[in-house]
């Protein structure tokens, strides 16, 4: 018990009636009851639902501290919460499995389609738009958003055509798709599959 009060932080509280503590400190003693036993494996159903940020972290870091030592599964619909804590996913929509894989399968389900570029020198935006890129979209303060067919080629070819043109390479980063928009997809396709 005093290993899992020390655990959870919460061994300053242990005189204390639960209904008297913090909603953060109440989540604490639900894990800490969670494992005081040394389970192989702990269920952890919304551990960070009604905390404060700061609260959230510090169970955050708590759950992967849990996870070194044992299996978690931990059942959410706050899919931030998945990103930072997870690393393999079991996505359920209406019952139904729609995804299951790592978090890298998952955060790479859907391609990318974009990519922000920042630059020293602003170019004319007829000048990026080079094979492979269908839309610029200038973003002011010489920063630009480039959608293009996905291949990491067309992304090497604008990152070359900077260096050529001396426009100063600042800023290049492929934006990925959103877990709650690759979930929106997810979720579409199966309700497709079943109409």
């Amino acid at each position: 018990v005093e290993e899992a009060e020390s655990r959870c932080g919460i061994t300053h509280f242990s005189n204390r009636l639960i209904r008297n503590l913090s909603g953060g400190y109440q989540q604490r003693v639900g894990i800490a009851q969670a494992i005081v036993h040394n389970p192989k494996f702990v269920v952890l159903d919304e551990p960070t639902n009604g905390l404060d940020p700061n609260q959230i972290v510090e169970v955050r870091h708590l759950i992967k501290e849990i996870a070194e030592e044992r299996s978690v599964l931990l059942s959410t619909h706050i899919l931030s919460e998945v990103e930072v804590t997870c690393q393999d996913i079991k996505m359920i929509e209406n019952g139904r499995l729609v995804f299951s894989g790592t978090m890298d399968e998952f955060d790479n389900y859907i391609k990318p389609s974009s990519f922000l570029l920042g630059l020293c020198v602003a170019p004319a935006l007829e000048e990026l738009h080079i094979a492979g890129v269908t839309k610029v979209e200038a973003l002011g303060n010489k920063k630009f958003r480039l959608t293009y067919d996905g291949n990491v080629e067309t992304v090497k070819r604008v990152s070359e055509l900077c260096f050529t043109n001396g426009w100063g390479l600042i800023e290049l980063m492929v934006e990925k798709s959103s877990l709650d928009a690759i979930f929106a997809k997810l979720s579409k396709k199966e309700k497709s599959c079943n109409e």
